[in-house]
């Protein structure tokens, strides 16, 4: 499959020729929290949640920012930092929706990076990542069988991923377990990337379930709980 987003060079160096503060974006919210998944679990963390996605997975757990006809904020890079500058925070996430369906926040990651921050960005993964700067933590999301967008999923990202990177598989059945092993040892994945990631459907599958999968098969992934769902309740936003 053909990525979602492919920016030639030109275009992209053209964005990043641009003031990022003065760029357009469209925004669902910025919250300040914990980070709930991955290897920096409990950290504080700005949460940078930019509106829109093109897929619709079974298990979204973020409907209201996914539909472009309807809600988000229209906003300058200058407004996003002003707001996140609030919170005294250096550790910013880019999430959505799907952020890295905007262009120019190629570029306001970047101004990140060099101000110093630690930044990451969490994609569906049926976009190309290769443009992203090499500074910035990329989590990439690989869509299961039970999502429904599996046909989505952009497999020449599992190619290029940086030793810092983080590779997430949400998992609702057994044949989301077996499809992320799968891919998971295809592609090497744990020797490529900071972490690899399982995740349950939350509310959906056993969690003993999938951890003693991981254990029966001696697979070496990190099994991960979405915190925020335990300290909050799990329909609660802006956490």
């Amino acid at each position: 499959m053909q990525p979602i987003l492919n920016l030639d060079p030109t275009e992209y160096q053209h964005i990043l020729g641009n003031d990022p503060l003065s760029l357009p974006f469209d925004l669902n919210e910025i919250f300040f929290s914990v980070q709930g998944e991955g290897t920096r679990t409990g950290m504080p963390c700005v949460f940078v949640r930019l509106h829109g996605c093109k897929l619709r997975c079974s298990y979204c757990d973020t409907k209201y920012a996914i539909d472009r006809r309807t809600g988000g904020l229209s906003v300058s890079g200058a407004e996003i930092d002003r707001r996140v500058r609030e919170y005294g925070c250096r550790f910013v996430e880019f999430t959505g929706g799907e952020p890295l369906e905007q262009p120019n926040v190629f570029a306001l990651m970047k101004y990140y990076a060099d101000e110093g921050f630690t930044v990451a960005v969490e994609t569906g993964g049926h976009v190309d990542v290769s443009l992203v700067d090499e500074r910035v933590i990329r989590i990439i999301d690989m869509k299961t069988p039970s999502s429904k967008m599996m046909p989505k999923n952009n497999y020449h990202n599992l190619e290029i991923l940086r030793p810092h990177d983080e590779v997430k598989f949400v998992i609702g059945s057994h044949e989301d377990y077996e499809w992320s092993k799968k891919i998971t040892l295809e592609y090497d994945l744990t020797v490529k990337t900071a972490a690899v990631l399982f995740s349950p459907v939350f509310g959906t599958v056993e969690y003993k379930q999938i951890v003693e999968w991981i254990l029966e098969d001696r697979l070496d992934v990190r099994f991960q709980l979405q915190m925020h769902k335990f300290i909050w309740h799990p329909d609660m936003r802006g956490v």
